[in-house]
């Protein structure tokens, strides 16, 4: 899909009847959706974050965002991304949750210059205060693509000397290694969900899986599991020490504008347990006490 030429994001950005701003590219209409990321506290799981999430729609129905961005032609890529991020950071506050972090993703290799991926980053930082928002709140999670390293090395000490945090995305896949944490020292690593839901197939997950996460720690990274979607998921996760969870099985992507739940989730229930039994990660965690 060829786009007209657009200098500003903003100008292709509009609000509905109660405020909650999309975007208008073509035939289709870009809405923010934010899928909440939990931290474990004792028996129970508390959302703490929410990853902005694009949700195109065309003709009133909703498409997958795969065959959405893959027809945009490359060199309308930018403008693109600019504006899904721009949705996300204004429609923050229709959450109406105190107390969440967000997660934004940023591909710096979009840009055609290093030196407009810089301008951007020193843009959007400058304009948070405007939204009510503080550079502490957001992560940015940078994608797996290959990448100048000393550019990417560059861009990451600039948001981190603005108070936004770093966040490796899909690690165990594609540039996501451990050369990269090393690079980038970022604080929190994504273990990709595909790459982690193949490795729990295998029956000594647990024990191999925990090495990996104390690794990570021992570089001063939190770890984060994202593509929860079985209850063999949350338990590996659980019994290796992770720090976040984000997943289907916890918590689908809702639109700007939907309430939020904020009870905590059960995790004995997650995991089909009844309060009668002691599952193997409990013991494990007590264990270690």
């Amino acid at each position: 899909m060829r786009l007209e030429r657009r200098r500003n994001a903003s100008d292709a950005i509009f609000a509905d009847e109660i405020g909650i701003e999309y975007g208008v590219l073509g035939d289709f209409r870009l809405r923010s959706a934010y899928q909440p990321i939990f931290a474990p506290h004792g028996r129970t799981l508390h959302a703490v974050a929410v990853e902005g999430l694009i949700e195109p729609h065309r003709a009133g129905r909703p498409v997958s965002p795969r065959v959405f961005f893959e027809s945009i032609d490359v060199p309308d890529r930018l403008f693109v991304e600019t504006m899904c991020r721009v949705l996300h950071l204004r429609n923050f506050h229709n959450i109406g949750v105190d107390g969440l972090d967000l997660f934004f993703n940023y591909n710096p290799m979009i840009n055609d210059h290093p030196g407009r991926a810089l301008a951007e980053i020193r843009l959007m930082s400058r304009h948070l205060g405007e939204l009510g928002l503080a550079p502490r709140m957001l992560v940015c999670e940078i994608t797996e693509q290959a990448a100048d390293e000393a550019l990417l090395a560059r861009l990451v000490r600039e948001m981190r000397r603005d108070g936004i945090r770093i966040a490796i995305d899909d690690f165990g896949t594609g540039h996501s290694t451990e050369e990269r944490v090393s690079l980038l020292q970022p604080d929190i690593v994504k273990i990709d969900g595909g790459w982690f839901a193949e490795f729990c197939r295998h029956a000594a997950a647990e024990r191999f899986f925990r090495p990996l996460v104390s690794s990570l720690h021992d570089r001063g990274a939190k770890v984060l599991v994202e593509g929860i979607e079985q209850s063999v998921h949350l338990r590996v996760a659980l019994e290796g020490g992770v720090d976040l969870l984000q997943g289907f099985l916890l918590g689908r992507p809702a639109l700007a504008g939907t309430i939020f739940n904020e009870e905590p989730l059960v995790i004995d229930a997650l995991l089909g347990f009844d309060n009668k039994v002691v599952p193997l990660f409990a013991r494990t965690l007590h264990q270690r006490r």
